[in-house]
């Protein structure tokens, strides 16, 4: 039997979401922009590729053609989240969630209700796919949290 390569941490709701972020305060006036200083780079670890940092011209619309990938097809026809990337961005958080809990429960789910019908090297490979598609959705859900706090408007703070 294959012993499959297991990634807890992937399947754990409570790891570290990303960068240290802040609002914008009275005293400190700042409105969006890129605290990574490197060109050509979008902005802090996972954010989006192909998605120009904050502030560039042009990357809202990117941010909401990249946040119309990663959900349904049908998510296109409704110009209420065109109008608002901000709600865009917050339904797609929620859609990544939703779609890494139903990876998270088919993952603890499969050993038992899928050896019968398919065997152990089955659940094994299933288990591998499983694993590799939870780091795709992770990755997901990391960058469009990311940009829902830029469209938001908070600054990332580098960490040191």
């Amino acid at each position: 039997m294959v012993e499959p390569r297991i990634i807890e941490h992937v399947f754990d709701p409570t790891a570290p979401a990303g960068p240290p972020l802040r609002a914008g305060s009275p005293a400190s006036p700042a409105r969006q922009r890129s605290a990574s200083g490197a060109v050509g780079v979008g902005g802090p670890p996972g954010w989006p590729v192909g998605v120009p940092p904050p502030g560039d011209r042009g990357w809202e619309h990117r941010a909401c053609a990249w946040l119309l990938d990663h959900c349904p097809p049908d998510y296109r026809l409704y110009p209420a989240w065109r109008r608002h990337p901000v709600a865009l961005a917050w339904v797609t958080v929620r859609h990544l969630d939703a779609q890494l809990d139903a990876m998270r429960s088919a993952y603890r789910e499969v050993r038992v209700d899928l050896v019968d019908d398919i065997g152990p090297e089955g659940v094994a490979q299933v288990l591998g796919d499983l694993e590799v598609e939870g780091v795709r959705l992770l990755s997901a859900r990391r960058a469009a949290g990311l940009l829902l706090d830029a469209l938001r408007g908070l600054d990332f703070v580098p960490r040191l």
